[in-house]
């Protein structure tokens, strides 16, 4: 499911033509979005998006991959730097293979990490090539 099918207050109707798509977008149309690599290949959905709520910046979008009919699977905190919006398509892009996603850091849905851990968020950070929020706006 896409963005624009969650849109039940039409805030997608309209683009200005300003972007990528819309500037600005609801949490609850994103969730459920699909996550797809460059070379179209499906690597999931987003499950739930993290916010930091000190700063107000949304540092991860959790990425469900290899589950089937909601089972099994594993969970990925990805991070939200590293999506990028496809408007053509209705979906999220994360630049990265399969092969590299099965072997990202990721855990059980029954077993969540601590996302505040300094050292889980350099881990993930590194392994996506991404900088975290703090970092990218006090340069």
């Amino acid at each position: 499911m896409n963005y624009e099918n969650r849109d039940t207050y039409g805030m997608y109707k309209s683009n200005d033509n300003k972007g990528p798509g819309p500037r600005l977008m609801g949490a609850d149309t994103l969730i459920g979005n699909e996550v797809s690599n460059n070379k179209d290949e499906n690597l999931g959905e987003i499950k739930e998006i993290m916010l930091d709520v000190a700063d107000g910046s949304i540092e991860y979008a959790v990425l469900s991959f290899g589950t089937v009919f909601g089972m099994g699977g594993k969970l990925f905190a990805v991070p939200w730097s590293a999506l990028k919006l496809d408007t053509e398509n209705k979906c999220f892009r994360l630049d990265i293979s399969k092969e590299r996603l099965k072997d990202a850091p990721g855990f059980d849905k029954d077993d969540w990490p601590d996302f505040a851990d300094k050292t889980l968020v350099n881990d993930l950070h590194a392994y996506y090539g991404t900088k975290p929020y703090s970092d990218r706006i006090s340069h």
